[in-house]
């Protein structure tokens, strides 16, 4: 019998507890009764005692999870990289519509994943992302045209969008809160992500692609970026398999409860701890005893997929974004957050989505845009990139600089390197500006995602999350058609670029909140 509504919130506590205990080496049995025993109070006492190390079963969940988030930038990184060689192959009279096009299917995907992993399952949705990735990255190897490779890029960002969703709340799931740092960890896979790919483009595409003083490029004489895709769609399809056949993904323990299969839910709590060489000692019963916790009169929640979109669209009310401007420091701070992520969300793809192009066209004005130099430069700027996460990771926790300093700091002083390269008076000069901009929008990232989610109230996170992500997405909608009427050729684009990440950095050093040392709220 399913559990009543108001005993899910119990139940899964006391199955996130299980799961932790299940995940964390220890050599005693799991009691899920006894801790259950001291309520509230003790949760925490027994998950202390345990012993606090990662399991290999956790380590490999670490593992697969990472190869979404580099997924999620390996292809905008990708789209950036064969814009110029496409668009010297195809001539397209407006570029920028391929980036457009993967926008719109980031997010499609963000939002169609978002729900539907609520719906269909965690475990469907953690393998068919990035599956849908690796098909059609493979077959835009084969496109005949400009508007063919702006539909594949449109679908297979579809897969990239449900990406990080999807994972980070699988990964969310199955971690033992003593270990929910790993989530900031894992932004590492970005960077190593934009390493991988300028590593393969520099010789793909570097020696496979037509100059950009070439008026005549002919399919034969730019393969390169084709070679590229099949590179690409391969390994994404090898990170596919490496999840759907070499790694078991037990379906999430609070997603089957949600559907009322609960008998599932624990048999999943147990297996966890089998693979992990303990034993669990939750029970059915043990979940039913939390009956006696919720309130008369609620009734069952069903088990089918139209049951759950309901449930889902239940949800879909203005209570949690009410509570989210309760108060005017609340609302001050939601308001510039939200307003941090749109213009980010406008600003960044605006130059990064296309760098490439921008190295390789002043490159030629310089008299020295040869193909290979634009992707060697490519490849030094991503290296950049890892150095920043880094030291954004230390900076946050100096008390003199804290969160909002660190983040403050870095997008101005993305913004300000910006507006220097429009002073590059040749190639070189270029590159080191493009390698400061990358070195420290990489530290603003990795304080962004973090510091999020710390300022807003936990029971309305999950709200607050939506609403910064769903204005980056929209916001990144709208660079593509800025750059097709600022014309990329002039230097436009970088200084309204430039203007947001300025404008961005001085709203947040007016934020409310400081998390550093403190616990959210």
């Amino acid at each position: 019998m399913p559990l009543p509504k108001s005993s899910i919130f119990v139940t899964q506590s006391w199955t996130t507890f299980a799961i932790s205990a299940a995940y964390l080496g220890t050599t005693s049995s799991i009691s899920i009764t006894q801790s259950k025993a001291r309520r509230t109070s003790s949760i925490s006492s027994p998950h202390c005692t345990l012993t606090r190390i990662i399991t290999a079963n956790l380590t490999q969940l670490f593992i697969v999870v990472g190869f979404g988030w580099a997924q999620d930038n390996l292809w905008p990184i990708a789209t950036s990289l064969i814009l110029p060689p496409i668009r010297l192959e195809f001539k397209p009279d407006r570029a920028p519509y391929l980036t457009l096009a993967q926008n719109i299917g980031l997010l499609v995907g963000a939002v169609f994943w978002g729900f539907g992993c609520d719906i269909f399952g965690r475990r469907w949705a953690f393998n068919a992302t990035i599956a849908i990735t690796a098909v059609f990255g493979l077959a835009a190897a084969g496109s005949p045209n400009f508007a063919a490779i702006g539909v594949f890029a449109c679908l297979w960002s579809i897969g990239v969008g449900g990406n990080l969703p999807v994972d980070s709340a699988i990964f969310l799931e199955f971690l033992p809160g003593s270990h929910q740092w790993l989530l900031t960890v894992l932004s590492i896979d970005w960077a190593l992500a934009q390493v991988f790919a300028t590593l393969v483009a520099w010789p793909l595409l570097g020696d496979l692609t037509c100059e950009e003083t070439d008026t005549i490029c002919t399919k034969s004489q730019n393969m390169g970026w084709r070679y590229f895709m099949i590179v690409l769609g391969g390994v994404a399809m090898a990170m596919f398999f490496g999840r759907f056949v070499f790694f078991t993904l037990y379906e999430s323990p609070k997603f089957l409860m949600g559907k009322g299969q609960d008998a599932d839910a624990v048999k999943v709590v147990h297996e966890v701890a089998r693979r992990n060489g303990k034993t669990s000692s939750l029970t059915l019963d043990d979940l039913a005893a939390c009956n006696a916790l919720a309130l008369p009169g609620t009734t069952p929640q069903r088990s089918h997929a139209a049951a759950a979109v309901k449930r889902n669209l239940e949800k879909i009310n203005t209570s949690h974004v009410k509570a989210l401007f309760a108060t005017p420091k609340l609302a001050y701070s939601t308001t510039l957050i939200t307003l941090v992520w749109a213009f980010i969300g406008l600003g960044f793809p605006l130059y990064n989505a296309f760098l490439p192009f921008i190295q390789a066209t002043r490159g030629a004005d310089f008299g020295d845009g040869s193909t290979y130099l634009t992707y060697r430069n490519s490849l030094i700027i991503a290296v950049l990139g890892i150095p920043g996460c880094l030291l954004g990771g230390y900076l946050v926790e100096q008390p003199s600089i804290g969160r909002k300093g660190t983040l403050a700091g870095a997008t101005v002083m993305t913004g300000v390197f910006l507006f220097c390269s429009t002073t590059a008076l040749n190639s070189a000069s270029l590159l080191g500006w493009n390698c400061a901009y990358n070195f420290m929008s990489n530290i603003m990232y990795a304080v962004l995602y973090s510091y999020t989610p710390e300022i807003f109230p936990t029971k309305d996170r999950g709200t607050g999350n939506a609403i910064t992500a769903s204005a980056n997405r929209v916001f990144g909608i709208m660079a593509p058609i800025v750059a097709m009427f600022a014309n990329l050729e002039t230097s436009a684009p970088v200084y309204v670029s430039g203007a947001l990440f300025l404008a961005s950095g001085l709203l947040v050093l007016v934020l409310p909140f400081e998390s550093r040392g403190k616990a959210s709220l």
